[in-house]
């Protein structure tokens, strides 16, 4: 009788603890530490220190790539923007789209392209090589204050291509504004 009980008990709890596990929970931020494929995520943290692979991956909210940590992204959806702070390095690749804005900023090295940002690509106070080339740009192409060089090739842009206290000074050619090419990167 005492197996019956134990059983019964063992059985009640395992019931019990069940519902506390399908109770609803929704989690809008997700942490990516290796690689995540075509699916579909509300935002997306890539933690410090971290390395995250995307391939085909949509966002419907804000991917933020935290303090060493590096991200390469390729044929990504992002329905917000692509904020990159500290991080070691952060690449937006082949066929991505980011309906807000890329925005890398006191890092190391970024990469954005052959992808459509519909707003701006924000480059800012980063230490390791550039690269900013064959995008679509809704918004203007800002690289500031940043150390490792730059190269900005064949971007379209609808605002304006901005460089300035950049050392050493951007490289860059075929660049499309549809407002200004400023300081140094008027030539381009």
């Amino acid at each position: 009788m005492n197996k019956k009980v134990l059983l019964g008990g063992v059985v009640l709890g395992a019931l019990l603890g069940g519902v506390g596990l399908v109770s609803p929970a929704v989690a809008d931020e997700r942490s990516c530490r290796k690689s995540l494929r075509a699916v579909t995520v509300d935002n997306l943290r890539v933690p410090a220190g971290a390395t995250c692979r995307l391939t085909g991956t949509k966002v419907k909210g804000t991917l933020k790539v935290e303090r060493g940590a590096t991200l390469i992204a390729r044929g990504v959806r992002v329905e917000g923007n692509v904020q990159a702070e500290n991080a070691k390095a952060v690449s937006v690749l082949a066929g991505s789209h980011v309906k807000g804005s890329v925005q890398v900023k006191q890092g190391g090295a970024a990469t954005v392209t052959s992808s459509r940002v519909d707003s701006d690509i924000q480059l800012d106070a980063n230490r390791r090589y550039l690269k900013v080339d064959s995008n679509r740009v809704g918004g203007s192409i800002q690289v500031v204050g940043n150390k490792g060089g730059a190269q900005i090739n064949r971007n379209t842009m609808k605002g304006n291509l901005q460089c300035k206290e950049n050392s050493p000074r951007p490289t860059g050619k075929g660049n499309k504004a549809g407002g200004n090419k400023e300081d140094q990167c008027r030539r381009f």
